[in-house]
């Protein structure tokens, strides 16, 4: 009898514990840069957002704007009981860990960073293999044969989009150079337009006629620059063709909008690891961009897309290689 009592109390203690995380409310917090960067965290803002139209339900969020607000930012959505807490870039790491330990029964998510808890889930990217597609794009569109690259903050993150984007252009033009550099070391370089349109000019200086840009907000300088100047860019994360239409060659698609909608709608602890295959990258054609994309440089893409897929493709991943192997 007291067995089938504790076993009772036991699945009623689950019940209740599923009760709860189903009428908590979740919580996202931003990152540097802010919920309207156009770029990596308006996706996941775009993400929360699909979640609450389709549920009816709401959402807690912060936008940080300094490295000191994270903890706090997160410990306050955890205090107020939100399930699941979602830290937007690899900077939230730290925090969600120390904080997912003080709240056990709560659930909680970081999105670029791998947090190993039995109440986290960790979603992570291919990032080289959708920059080996718009590198392979860029090296199509030059007429000059250089191409070029402004990332953010100097990060082995960053440096997966830069080695992915260099070995695309190399698979199309063996002889492509690329010029790269990277916007600073701290959260700053995140939004930093104009010093990403210094950057894009000093490359256009030495012949480069396309650069992609993996700079979050920085990146809106980049563009500004191409288009100014006559040239080509390449956005990332969200489809940022729209920002310059007619001089946006694509953007790289970094779908952390998917991520963090699965996140909220259905948690589940682990790491989740999205690439081509499962749709967690790609590249973007629309309007804006159409008459850019021959059809035989589309035709290219899609083999190319196809042979990072089956495997026959081999992309370097720079963290995991620790190097770009190319």
């Amino acid at each position: 009898m007291k067995m089938m009592t504790t076993a009772r109390l036991g699945l009623l203690a689950a019940a209740l514990m599923a009760s709860f995380h189903a009428m908590a409310e979740p919580a996202v917090v931003f990152d540097m840069g802010g919920k309207f960067d156009k770029s990596f965290n308006e996706a996941a803002f775009t993400g929360m957002e699909k979640w609450k139209k389709e549920t009816g339900k709401t959402y807690l969020s912060f936008e940080i704007t300094n490295e000191s607000q994270r903890e706090q930012a997160i410990r306050r959505m955890a205090e107020k009981g939100a399930s699941p807490i979602i830290g937007i870039g690899f900077g939230q790491a730290s925090s969600i860990e120390k904080i997912a330990k003080e709240f056990p029964k709560l659930n909680f998510a970081i999105v670029d960073m791998v947090v190993d808890l039995p109440n986290v889930q960790s979603v992570v990217f291919k990032e080289q293999e959708g920059s080996f597609l718009v590198g392979a794009m860029a090296a199509m569109a030059s007429k000059t044969g250089k191409v070029g690259f402004v990332g953010g903050m100097d990060i082995p993150l960053i440096r997966k989009f830069e080695c992915g984007y260099k070995q695309g252009a190399l698979y199309i033009n063996p002889k492509a150079e690329m010029i790269g550099n990277m916007t600073g070391t701290t959260g700053a370089a995140w939004n930093d337009p104009a010093r990403g349109g210094e950057l894009a000019k000093a490359q256009f200086s030495q012949g480069v006629d396309v650069v992609f840009a993996a700079a979050g907000g920085t990146g809106i300088g980049v563009y500004q620059a191409a288009k100014d100047n006559g040239k080509l860019a390449i956005g990332v994360d969200s489809n940022q063709n729209h920002i310059q239409p007619g001089t946006m060659l694509t953007s790289m698609l970094k779908r952390v909008d998917v991520a963090v909608y699965n996140v909220a709608k259905a948690h589940k602890p682990g790491m989740s690891v999205l690439g081509l295959k499962e749709g967690g990258v790609d590249y973007a054609i629309d309007d804006n961009n159409a008459k850019l994309v021959t059809a035989d440089m589309k035709k290219k893409l899609d083999a190319a897309k196809a042979g990072i897929i089956s495997g026959k493709i081999k992309v370097a991943d720079f963290m995991a290689d620790n190097a770009c192997k190319i």
